[in-house]
């Protein structure tokens, strides 16, 4: 795959793939999984979490790397805490760049309002009202350096 993880991230999201599928399929190939499946399985991690606006896509995205790179095989608590750890180092980045996790406080929305299912369209506003593009480059970066140290 050509690019940088960030290019290829952003090559997805600027296809109308939601930010959790644009970090995650970005890494397809090095995680055995096929682009398809790559995009199944983070599907429903976009808009945080079925456009629900809760935890960031991107950052979804960038979880599930995290699982494939260190998650548990057993149910042994020291296990889960290995890649419980990493997801919580990556969470203090996260919120170091961009204030928080939490995708409904990153598009500035009203807590009142609860929005439908149905992805906006995207256009040149919709891309530069929100920080989208820079939240899926940034775990893009972060996954990839997950994925090289493995």
């Amino acid at each position: 795959m050509n690019g940088t993880a960030a290019e290829r991230a952003l090559a997805f999201f600027h296809q109308g793939f939601n930010c959790a599928q644009s970090v995650f399929a970005a890494f397809a190939p090095e995680m055995a999984l096929s682009t398809e499946q790559a995009l199944r399985f983070s599907a429903g991690f976009g808009a945080g979490v079925g456009r629900m606006r809760g935890m960031c896509g991107a950052f979804s995205g960038l979880t599930m790397v995290a699982g494939f790179c260190k998650g548990n095989l057993t149910g042994e608590p020291q296990e889960k805490e290995v890649v419980f750890s990493l997801v919580r180092e990556l969470a203090d980045a996260f919120k170091e760049e961009f204030g928080t996790l939490t995708c409904r406080e990153l598009l500035h929305l009203d807590a009142n309002v609860q929005e439908s299912a149905r992805p906006n369209e995207r256009t040149k506003a919709y891309y530069d009202a929100r920080p989208c593009e820079r939240c899926v480059a940034f775990c893009a970066e972060k996954a990839a350096e997950l994925l090289k140290n493995l």
